[in-house]
């Protein structure tokens, strides 16, 4: 049996590291800490001291800010544009990406690179072309359109996903489901999407979590306060010569508490994703 002696160089590197991870784990949680905290403050006492307990919690602020961005409204204008932009991105990018993995040839490869390259253009030098062409399909405005253009920006990326994760389905099941007289669409369908279940989770997860807390693109594309999302309607709290900060973190926990809720449940799909889609890409 093998044994491990403890060495001063191992001894210091572990203590380097537990340092280190402790320092990324404060930096990520003590902003969350302080929101958390200050949404329960007056705003004299954020003013005063940022990093204090609050004396007195208001939990009457929640209230306020639940009343204020007609929170019930908004909830649904963001679930309604989740739901057609994570399920839009799902559909496309998994027939996509099995039709481009199975298909061997240069027209292929050069769709998945066209895919891939997308994935490195900047949104911002998009914007202004992408503003335009809403507003000529007459899109712009409504959460439905904004669903559909989140499809085609969000599109790339699950599409690469989807292409390394459908190499390690065995072509076998295919063949014998084939043989069996199955359908091009249904064999997708009825065989081959249900063993992409791994990785759909996680293009959903990460594509629900981007949308939900997009502030740019629905700023862009929404003009009409009644269809604005969660994230949108917290900027209508902020004033042009006063900011009430204890209603805007109210408002921001508010809106972050069923993603929050929805991630806690599905999070240990978003790594088994991506590493068995890069691993098997």
């Amino acid at each position: 049996m093998r044994t491990f002696s403890v060495t001063p160089a191992r001894l210091v590197w572990h203590a380097l590291s537990l340092a280190l991870l402790a320092a990324a784990a404060a930096f990520v949680l003590v902003p969350l800490v302080l929101v958390l905290l200050n949404s329960l403050k007056t705003d004299g006492e954020i003013l005063n001291d940022i990093l204090a307990l609050p004396v007195d919690p208001r939990f009457d602020n929640y209230a306020t800010a639940f009343r204020k961005t007609e929170f019930p409204r908004n909830l649904w204008n963001t679930i309604v544009v989740a739901a057609i932009g994570v399920g839009g991105i799902v559909v496309c990018a998994s027939l996509a990406g099995y039709k481009l993995s199975r298909t061997p040839g240069m027209l292929s490869r050069v769709l998945f690179g066209l895919f891939v390259f997308s994935m490195l253009v900047p949104f911002h030098s998009i914007m202004i072309p992408l503003t335009r062409i809403a507003k000529e399909l007459e899109i712009q405005g409504g959460t439905v359109g904004l669903g559909v253009i989140y499809i085609g920006i969000g599109v790339p990326m699950a599409v690469f996903l989807y292409h390394g994760f459908v190499k390690s389905v065995p072509r076998e099941v295919e063949e014998s489901a084939i043989i069996d007289g199955c359908g091009e669409l249904a064999l997708f369908a009825r065989v081959v999407f249900p063993l992409l279940a791994p990785i759909t989770a996680t293009v959903a997860i990460l594509n629900l979590l981007w949308i939900w807390n997009d502030f740019l693109l629905p700023l862009l594309m929404l003009t009409d306060v009644q269809r604005y999302t969660l994230i949108l309607s917290t900027s209508m709290l902020f004033g042009e010569y006063n900011n009430d900060w204890s209603l805007i973190l109210s408002s921001l926990v508010l809106t972050a508490i069923p993603v929050v809720i929805f991630y806690a449940f599905f999070q240990k799909y978003i790594m088994q994703g991506i590493t068995e889609g890069a691993i098997k890409g």
